[in-house]
């Protein structure tokens, strides 16, 4: 239940709700929420997805300052992806600077992310630059902000071992209905079936 909470698979976390008798550990419509803010970050609309984590709980971004500083600092990196070069140097000067002055690690990740105006191409520009512009960027922001909104709602950012046994258990159910396979018995360890109906442990 909870990998699939986190993970924002709301239909399957219903049906596994339903079909294990497990009860949920958070609202399904904050599953959609979530993955709203998720999809906006991975889009680069950084001002919707702020926006919509100050709608679920503005204390989320005023009480975690690395966190607010790494979404204005993914706004001024699509900034320079968009070639809006005036507006990223204003929106840096206003926004980041002051923050970069409070800590050194702030610094840091501006300096580099400004790093990306001193390069005609991104061809030219060494990987730990032009990474700042790959879809692993935003996707890396938006697990931030993802497990930063599971925390708020005490919702574990690691999956519970029982449940997920429970979870494999089920799955296992289910497929058995489509297919043949190899299956994990807990105590017995992994075992398959010998087509006579019998379960004979499986050889490497």
């Amino acid at each position: 239940m909870d990998y699939l909470v986190i993970e924002g698979y709301k239909s399957a976390a219903e049906e596994f709700s339903d079909e294990a008798g497990v009860t949920p550990p958070v609202d399904f419509e904050s599953i959609e929420s979530r993955m709203v803010i998720r999809e906006a970050l991975q889009r680069g609309d950084v001002e919707e997805a702020i926006t919509r984590v100050n709608d679920l709980n503005p204390e989320i971004l005023d009480t975690n300052r690395s966190l607010y500083f790494h979404l204005q600092q993914q706004k001024l990196i699509e900034y320079i992806r968009q070639g809006q070069i005036v507006e990223a140097l204003q929106f840096a000067q206003d926004e980041l600077a002051p923050r970069g002055e409070e800590s050194p690690e702030f610094l840091t990740e501006l300096e580099r992310t400004m790093a990306l105006l001193a390069f005609d191409s991104s061809s030219s520009a060494p990987s730990a630059i032009t990474d700042l512009l790959s879809p692993a960027q935003r996707m890396k922001t938006a697990g931030e902000v993802n497990a930063a909104i599971l925390e708020s709602f005490s919702q574990g950012k690691e999956v519970k071992l029982v449940q997920l046994l429970k979870l494999l258990c089920w799955g296992e159910s289910m497929l058995s209905e489509r297919a043949d396979f190899p299956k994990v018995d807990i105590h017995e360890g992994l075992s398959s079936s010998d087509g006579g109906g019998e379960e004979t442990p499986m050889r490497e």
